[in-house]
């Protein structure tokens, strides 16, 4: 009798370990990202939605210590640019460096006024003397607004980085004749869906002319 359960027994048991081994793999999907970073009027907001969003979330901002100052801030977003490679301009170090202090830190909006309008007038570019327009032009605008607004941290020409490669948009599109209009929409708006969950932050600071430029160029390759 005892050796009758205990065969049962076994045999029941081997029949759960078969079935969990054959039971589908356990898949975990995350929640969605809700942090944000905070509102402000200061230029270095829009230029940290942009930018900084392409790397990390905005909880990195939040965690970092309480009332740290201008100086700290802009450190440590030099230290974004420099050791870590964040697609961010000079201009942009001090920009972003002075919202997070305000927002964040100790430092108060009143007090960077004069510093931010020096910062801005210095990164202003000098107007380029006039000439006639060429391909190599071209060329050169599309790689500086590709970096200075780190596009190529997330999308490779050939491959999929963070979004898809530009040969894959270009053959999505193909065929399309409203597909310049379609990407300059994505690019300024930004978004999630089309190409996966990872979503993509929004391009307002644009000119039509550089989201026509940009459009263009990715429906090209």
């Amino acid at each position: 009798m005892t050796s009758h359960f205990l065969r049962t027994a076994a045999l029941a048991l081997f029949c759960s370990m078969a079935a969990l081994a054959q039971a589908a793999p356990l898949t975990i999907t995350l929640p969605a990202e809700t942090a944000k970073l905070r509102p402000s009027s200061l230029p270095g907001y829009q230029i940290a939605m942009q930018k900084c969003a392409t790397c990390h979330s905005a909880d990195y901002v939040a965690y970092q210590p309480p009332g740290m100052t201008l100086k700290q801030w802009t450190a440590e977003m030099s230290k974004m640019q420099h050791l870590y490679g964040a697609p961010i301009t000079d201009g942009d170090v001090d920009k972003i460096g002075a919202y997070l202090a305000v927002t964040y830190g100790s430092a108060k909006e009143s007090e960077l006024n004069a510093d931010m309008k020096m910062a801005a007038a210095a990164t202003e570019p000098a107007a380029a003397a006039p000439g006639p327009a060429t391909a190599g032009a071209a060329v050169a605008d599309v790689t500086t607004l590709l970096n200075a607004n780190g596009c190529l941290a997330c999308h490779g020409i050939e491959k999929k980085i963070v979004g898809p490669g530009y040969k894959e948009v270009a053959a999505k599109y193909r065929g399309d004749a409203t597909a310049v209009s379609k990407v300059e929409a994505s690019i300024r708006n930004g978004g999630a869906g089309k190409w996966g969950q990872i979503p993509m932050p929004p391009f307002m600071q644009l000119t039509p002319e550089e989201l026509r430029t940009l459009a263009e160029f990715v429906l090209k390759q």
